[in-house]
């Protein structure tokens, strides 16, 4: 039976399509694996060197292709870390930046953890990452990117983009929430009275979280329902707010408004934090842009916004 142009490239698209969610499926697969493995690893070095929980796995995730890449399978070496002058350990050489450059390599994964955790500490360039909040990973993010650790420019979006995808976050309040809440007034803890300022812009209704409020304070307080103010703002159960996060009160718009044509990005913004910057929605901004889901914005891109 001879086959129609239209049959041809019917049966063409499905198979690629077929093909690409088998990929999709089986990377969710392996980062969901590299996650139950290691993030016990990661929250034990969050409470012994204050780095978050989220930052250390996201970037053993991004920098080991989830533990499958040759660096990581061959040498235990999950963060991609260099020998420099001052490492005294076994070698192993990989083309990287330059050719056969030389890398570390360790006994066992957890040593490779061990490591990236002193490789921050011991280095004054990543001091001032150790003055923020343990639950600010955007500001982790754009300090570790700031401070030299990867040259390509859109590494604190990809982290960021990897920590709330897979909602990693949560990692860096499980063990010091408790002691976070602690030290509060107690007038700012969970289930005192909170008072809001409401504010428009975008001709959007909104208001200005305290930095220790959650979406559900902020909706008994209103008189709101906290699913509702998750889903205008598009964040999921538990997402962590930072003082001065914007939260709506109504759903986003399509597009923004004008004078508001195109931003610029810069470190560490997301997709969503560039959408709640502009009351637009993050779908629409994909769809403005002619971007899918996967893409990631790096520092200097133009994004339209209507």
């Amino acid at each position: 039976m001879r086959l129609s142009f239209r049959m041809v490239f019917l049966l063409a698209s499905l198979t690629f399509l077929c093909h690409f969610q088998v990929k999709s499926q089986w990377n969710v697969s392996a980062y969901e694996k590299y996650i139950k493995k290691y993030s016990d690893i990661a929250v034990k070095q969050q409470k012994e060197y204050r780095i978050p929980a989220s930052i250390t796995l996201a970037q053993g995730l991004l920098e080991s292709g989830a533990g499958l890449s040759q660096l990581a399978r061959e040498s235990n070496n999950h963060f991609g870390i260099k020998c420099h002058a001052d490492w005294r350990g076994d070698k192993v050489y990989h083309d990287d930046d330059a050719r056969g450059e030389c890398f570390r390599k360790y006994n066992d994964p957890e040593e490779s953890y061990d490591d990236h955790a002193h490789f921050l500490t011991d280095r004054p360039r990543y001091a001032p990452l150790f003055s923020l909040d343990i639950r600010d990973y955007q500001g982790w993010a754009r300090g570790l990117q700031q401070c030299g650790y990867a040259t390509d420019r859109a590494y604190a979006n990809r982290l960021i983009k990897i920590i709330e995808d897979y909602e990693l976050y949560r990692l860096d309040s499980q063990k010091e929430n408790k002691h976070f809440l602690n030290k509060q007034p107690k007038t700012e803890q969970i289930g005192s009275p909170y008072k809001y300022t409401i504010y428009i812009t975008h001709g959007l209704l909104y208001v200005y979280s305290n930095g220790h409020d959650s979406f559900d304070d902020i909706a008994n307080a209103l008189g709101f329902k906290a699913k509702n103010l998750r889903k205008y703002n598009e964040v999921p159960e538990d997402f962590p707010l930072k003082k001065d996060d914007i939260v709506y009160l109504e759903k986003k718009k399509k597009k923004a408004d004008k004078p508001d044509y195109d931003h610029v990005v810069q470190v560490g913004e997301s997709m969503h934090s560039i959408s709640q910057m502009y009351g637009i929605q993050t779908k629409s901004l994909y769809k403005l842009n002619k971007k899918d889901k996967e893409y990631i914005p790096a520092e200097g891109d133009v994004l339209k916004l209507r």
